[in-house]
């Protein structure tokens, strides 16, 4: 097939790569051997060397095979980003496990389906998590309860006033831990060091990563140690100026969900950089973080870079050190980015990719052409095409929009015991990722939306981007959402949810008549709602669903 993308390439990036016949855990293995006294991981100021690292991890392994757990078993975290993640997800590797990260923020119905659906007899997750797993054990084959504390983990002083700060916060709990709780720190200080490994190949199950939790029943994405070991040296090749053993990785992107897995916790291991962890987006504690801890790249999402270009005095935190971003997990739009390259002086540059292909597929060139909209070309060994909704068989031509579909050697799979929907999305060896896009001469793809958010009024189609990215533009406006709603004339009337910056007000009428310039009379939003914020995932991902429930609950109370 032709490869029109390929020619626009940075320099030194290359189009086929030579993978390692290796395991995932072999990055910690060998950054352990090349840089032992790095640290790996840097907690609020607790440093973990690589060398560390890999001893708790394998001794973690061990504990974990005492408890009975034997290879292609399924074991849960349910962690945020905190030095135990890194060390039950690895450690859980080095036995043959099969992780299925788990969102901490999941109420007990969300947990318990994962469980169920899973298999897994094992979990790992905060002490203060406990109250919600506890209440869905007997609906699940859970039999091991490992539960750890950020207590653990912290530096002397932050350590012993953490209790103050987690009583304060409800984030407390006195629990006598005894089987089937057991406790992460004493199970590893009792392990012995790991001596005969398990035998893991490269094609092993390594993780199930569950999609569809905001669009429909959750699905197991099941990903080998292959898969993810290939995607991490995709990423890490598409920025061919990255230093082994020298980066510093922010890591506040979580590593339960798939893309911060993938671009920041293992690219990181695997070049020898170091993690400095924190477990939640604060934007003030973020800009501190770059100020104190000087890190060259930092993944993440749309949310972030706005919180950070909207921070008052922002220009009081030297963020000079960063040198590279990619964001993900949806639109990046120009405004956004102009801005935060401005304040930062790094490169800010969208990629894009779906827990079905590890995640990455496309990304714009960190130092090359980039087209502002564009997701990007995609990376080594990715092709993509744009094909035919109706029955996705039928490629089309330059600029025409359809469904994009993607192959590589970092594609799922497929979903765990599911055949049918697997068979539904893999056809032929093209995933169909269920977005709508095009693809110009060079080979750049443009996302312009979901298949399921494109809005259709009166016989047109609008795709909520092209209006978001209008709206963005606005200089009262820092973060903005659009949505098709029903519509008895038009089929669907265009909203748009908009949070002004702070200080600022503006009318209706002002912000539509703002979008008449660049927007023909049938994409104008006809409705405008002022928020004080948009409901989002944990990520940052805005959850158009919520906001079109809201409508549907308000007219049947209506």
């Amino acid at each position: 097939m032709d490869r029109p993308w390929r020619k626009a390439y940075q320099p030194q990036v290359p189009h086929t790569i030579q993978y390692p016949t290796s395991v995932l855990h072999q990055f910690i293995e060998n950054a352990a051997s090349h840089y032992p006294e790095k640290a790996a991981l840097d907690f609020y100021g607790k440093k973990t060397s690589y060398r560390d690292l890999d001893t708790q991890c394998r001794r973690f392994g061990k504990a974990l095979s005492q408890l009975g757990v034997k290879k292609g078993d399924r074991v849960a975290v349910m962690l945020p980003n905190i030095p135990q993640c890194v060390t039950a997800y690895y450690g859980s590797l080095y036995i043959g496990a099969v992780v299925v990260m788990t969102n901490p923020l999941y109420v007990e119905r969300e947990i318990q389906v994962q469980m169920a659906d899973s298999g897994a007899e094992t979990i790992i997750a905060l002490d203060f998590f406990y109250p919600r797993i506890e209440k869905i054990l007997k609906d699940t084959a859970l039999k091991n309860i490992i539960l750890t504390s950020v207590r653990d983990e912290l530096p002397w002083l932050l350590s012993l006033l953490y209790p103050i700060k987690a009583k304060r916060e409800g984030q407390w709990i006195d629990l006598e831990k005894k089987p089937p709780i057991y406790d992460m720190k004493s199970i590893i200080e009792n392990a012995p060091p790991a001596t005969n490994k398990t035998e893991v190949q490269c094609d092993d199950l390594a993780l199930l990563q569950y999609t569809g939790g905001t669009t429909g029943t959750p699905k197991g994405v099941m990903l080998t140690h292959r898969n993810l070991v290939v995607n991490a040296l995709q990423c890490r090749h598409w920025m061919p100026s990255l230093r082994e053993g020298k980066e510093t990785f922010l890591a506040v992107i979580p590593f339960f969900h798939v893309y911060g897995m993938s671009t920041c916790m293992n690219l990181a291991l695997y070049l020898g950089a170091t993690l400095v962890l924190l477990p939640r987006f604060v934007t003030k504690d973020v800009l501190k973080t770059i100020h104190k801890k000087r890190p060259t790249l930092f993944m993440g999402v749309q949310a972030m870079y706005v919180a950070i270009n909207n921070f008052p005095n922002v220009r009081n935190y030297d963020l000079s050190s960063i040198d590279a971003c990619i964001s993900g997990a949806g639109p990046l739009h120009q405004e956004v980015q102009r801005q935060f390259e401005e304040i930062t002086g790094g490169k800010l540059v969208e990629g894009y990719g779906l827990s079905e292909a590890s995640p990455v597929t496309h990304a714009n060139p960190i130092k090359g052409k980039r087209k502002p909209g564009s997701i990007g070309l995609p990376v080594s060994d990715t092709d993509a095409k744009i094909v035919d909704v109706e029955t996705g068989t039928q490629t089309l031509k330059l600029g025409e929009i359809g469904e994009l579909a993607v192959k590589g050697p970092q594609v799922m799979q497929g979903y765990w015991q599911k055949k049918e929907e697997t068979n539904a999305v893999i056809r032929e060896g093209w995933l169909h990722t269920g977005d709508m896009a095009r693809m110009d001469a060079e080979g750049y793809f443009f996302i312009v939306d979901r298949k399921k958010d494109m809005i259709k009024t009166k016989g047109e189609n609008v795709y909520p981007r092209e209006v978001e990215e209008v709206l963005f533009q606005h200089p009262k406006i820092s973060d903005t959402v659009v949505v098709g709603l029903p519509d008895r004339f038009a089929g669907e009337m265009i909203k748009a949810y908009v949070v002004l910056k702070a200080g600022e007000s503006a009318s209706e009428e002002e912000i539509i008549d703002f979008c008449k310039a660049d927007l023909a009379s049938f994409k104008l939003p006809k409705k405008i709602e002022f928020r004080t914020e948009l409901p989002k995932t944990i990520i940052g991902k805005v959850l158009r669903r919520v906001l079109i429930e809201e409508e549907k609950t308000l007219e049947g109370d209506g």
